[in-house]
C-alpha cells in the first residue's frame, strides 16, 4: 500500500494551508515552505509515508485535478485557501470580465448586504466558471445560489484581485455592487 496523490494533497494542503506547525515549518511571506523540511515531517508519519519523496510532491502537483499547490526548485506552496495566521503576500493580477461565487441561499442576503468577505480564510475565493462555482457552492448547501461577480468593475474601482490557480481567483473582499445573482 502506498499513499495516493489525494492523501498526499490533503495532508500537504493542512500542512500549507491550515497548521504549518504541526509539521514544524515556517512558512514565509508568500507562503512557501522548504521541500527538503515537509518531507521530513511527512515521513515521520511512519508507516507508507516514509516513501513519500520528491517525485511523489512532483506528481501531486502535476496531476492532480485541482492545480492546488507550486513546487519551485526547493521550495512548495499552497496556492490558495489558507487560514494561517499572518497574511500570506500574492502579486495582484487583472481578473478576468466575470468570476463566480456559489453559496448557501441563507448566505445570499447577507452578502447582498455587506459583499463578499473572506470569513475563515485570507481572501475571498472566486471560480472562473459557473461549474466549479456550483461544485464549491455544494459543500455547504444541497442547491447553492450561484453568484456572477463583475470583476473588472470592481478592479477599476480598486479591488485587487490575485490569481490563485488557472479556475481560483482571489480577492481580500468584493463590494456587494459588483455582485448578482446568474440568470
Amino acid at each position: 500500500m502506498t499513499v495516493t496523490d489525494a492523501e498526499l494533497s490533503r495532508v500537504v494542503s493542512h500542512a500549507l494551508r491550515h497548521e504549518p506547525w504541526v509539521y514544524e515549518l515556517e512558512l514565509d511571506q508568500e507562503g512557501w515552505a522548504p521541500v527538503d523540511q515537509l518531507l521530513t515531517s511527512l515521513r515521520e508519519k511512519g508507516g507508507d509515508w516514509d516513501a513519500v519523496d520528491r517525485d511523489a510532491l512532483e506528481r501531486m502537483v502535476t496531476t492532480g485535478a485541482k492545480e492546488r499547490h507550486e513546487l519551485h526548485g526547493d521550495r512548495i506552496r499552497a496556492l490558495y485557501g489558507h487560514s494561517v495566521p499572518g497574511r500570506i503576500q500574492l502579486q495582484p493580477a487583472i481578473p478576468p470580465t466575470r468570476l463566480f461565487h456559489g453559496t448557501a441561499p441563507q448566505t445570499w442576503a447577507a452578502i447582498r448586504a455587506g459583499g463578499l468577505l473572506p470569513m475563515q480564510r485570507q481572501f475571498v475565493h472566486l471560480s472562473m466558471d459557473r461549474e466549479t462555482a456550483l461544485m464549491v457552492g455544494r459543500r455547504k448547501t444541497f442547491s447553492p445560489v450561484l453568484l456572477v461577480v463583475d470583476a473588472s468593475a470592481a478592479a477599476g474601482a480598486g479591488t485587487a484581485f490575485y490569481r490563485g490557480s488557472e479556475l481560483v481567483w482571489l480577492t481580500d473582499s468584493v463590494p456587494a455592487r459588483f455582485i448578482d445573482t446568474a440568470e
